[in-house]
């Protein structure tokens, strides 16, 4: 395991000593000279590592299950501990945990920040903050294909027709889904562009975009969305981070696929258009529909930045934020797909019981996609394990000393992944007070939430459940 464990971490070593080049480059550019040196250690260690981590394991074939999931979760501990030490050098009077939390925070795509105010950070931090979240959607993506083997059957069938699955060809599958991800995320950086976002801005939320993460440039998104047109062009491209990746890709290079690739989000378009026609319709109280807009794409994204919404509202946007997107995007919640599937199954044995001579086919409608009771079966344990997670930390930071109301909100968008705002009526919360006993729970939850929590279950399986 030792062996896979170090070439899986080092291959994203050298992807942070290229986004410490890119924090170089910037900070030489604008004669920030003090932040160069924290950057350029970065840099060098990285490469370094990485490199020779690389080279001395990459002819490594077979892997159990249960090593990937070991190494999938030892990177979310690890990786932000290297993403922490710029802030660590650079910021006076940062402790420790509060620049691992930062980091954290940044690599799940979460967004809670210990900053109160983004003005009295250099803009070289900002641009870190951003690459760490694109890094950490990267990671996420590149994890869900080493560990496509826990997750249903149907999915993974859906998949096949990009995804190989053999080990051997796990490397080649994650280069593919870079190069899509990088392209993408340049698109969304041209698209905010032209709509009028100045460039630094616009790179910035293209980074937290395309990754589902919530890191702005400024405490204050009004800054930036100074007119409906922009509203309305950040609500579109946050879409990317909903929706299938390769849907995505597909829309964009009008590749032709089966058609039962597309069920999943053909299910979301539907799912995404009620929402809009029910929120325009009864819910557009104010008629500024933009900002609602950009509330519903903030929250099924799982991004969490928007402007104010009625706080009224709140509710039905932390349902959304639970619910999430795509399987096969960066976006959390529990996925709308699962849902769906065990709605439909609850269903079929509701009315099995009243009628049970009738035959049930465990099929979606409009598609010849088949699902199997043990993707029920997963999908179940995963509803009740967010229940379950959900409730430990509840408890955890209401004994610590958060109200709890707030508790109980906050510990839905811990495990979301999703930043705090006026979307989930937290828009005021800071974490920079927080005890250690709160940080160190939301770093804990944080990873828990990112790591798909099927995985979880089968650790624990395989550690306490010997057979």
């Amino acid at each position: 395991m030792l062996n896979f464990t170090q070439l899986y971490l080092g291959i994203f070593s050298i992807f942070i000593s290229g986004l410490s080049f890119l924090n170089i480059i910037y900070c030489y550019y604008f004669k920030l000279y003090l932040d160069i040196n924290s950057f350029f250690f970065i840099f060098l260690a990285t490469l370094i590592f990485g490199s020779i981590i690389f080279f001395k394991n990459k002819n490594i074939k077979k892997v159990s299950i249960y090593q990937k999931i070991l190494t999938v979760i030892l990177g979310y501990l690890t990786l932000p501990i290297i993403l922490s030490i710029p802030y660590y050098l650079i910021i006076n009077n940062i402790s420790v945990l509060d620049a691992y939390f930062e980091a954290v925070s940044g690599f799940t795509s979460t967004g809670f920040t210990i900053f109160e105010n983004l003005k009295h950070l250099n803009e070289s931090l900002i641009l870190w903050r951003s690459t760490t979240q694109w890094l950490g959607g990267l990671y996420f993506l590149i994890s869900i294909i080493l560990l496509i083997d826990i997750f249903d059957n149907s999915l993974k069938k859906s998949l096949t027709n990009f995804i190989n699955f053999n080990t051997s060809e796990t490397l080649k599958q994650s280069i593919k889904i870079s190069i899509i991800y990088f392209i993408l995320t340049l698109i969304i950086f041209t698209i905010l562009y032209i709509s009028g976002i100045r460039v630094f801005d616009s790179f910035n939320l293209s980074l937290s975009v395309i990754s589902s993460g919530g890191f702005l440039p400024f405490n204050n998104i009004e800054l930036i969305l100074n007119t409906k047109f922009k509203e309305v062009v950040l609500s579109l491209t946050m879409l990317v981070s909903f929706f299938s990746l390769y849907f995505t890709y597909n829309i964009i290079f009008f590749n032709k696929k089966n058609a039962n690739f597309f069920a999943e989000d053909l299910y979301l378009a539907i799912y995404l258009i009620f929402l809009v026609f029910f929120f325009y319709v009864f819910l557009n109280i104010d008629n500024n529909f933009s900002t609602i807009f950009l509330a519903i794409c903030s929250s099924i994204s799982n991004i969490g930045i928007s402007m104010e919404v009625p706080k009224d509202l709140s509710f039905i946007f932390l349902i959304l934020i639970i619910i999430g997107g795509s399987f096969f995007s960066t976006s959390s919640g529990i996925r709308f797909f699962k849902l769906l599937l065990l709605f439909k199954f609850s269903i079929n044995e509701l009315v099995s019981h009243s009628k049970p001579k009738s035959l049930f086919i465990s099929k979606l409608t409009f598609f010849d996609f088949k699902f199997s009771n043990e993707d029920f079966y997963k999908y179940f344990m995963s509803v009740i394990i967010f229940v379950i997670s959900l409730t430990i930390l509840s408890l955890l930071l209401t004994i610590s000393g958060i109200n709890s109301e707030n508790s109980f909100r906050l510990s839905i968008l811990t495990l979301m992944n999703t930043v705090n705002s006026s979307l989930s009526g937290l828009s005021e919360f800071t974490f920079y007070d927080l005890n250690s006993v709160s940080k160190i729970s939301l770093i804990l939850f944080m990873m828990i939430g990112r790591v798909e929590l099927i995985s979880i279950l089968i650790i624990s399986k395989k550690f306490f459940f010997k057979t």
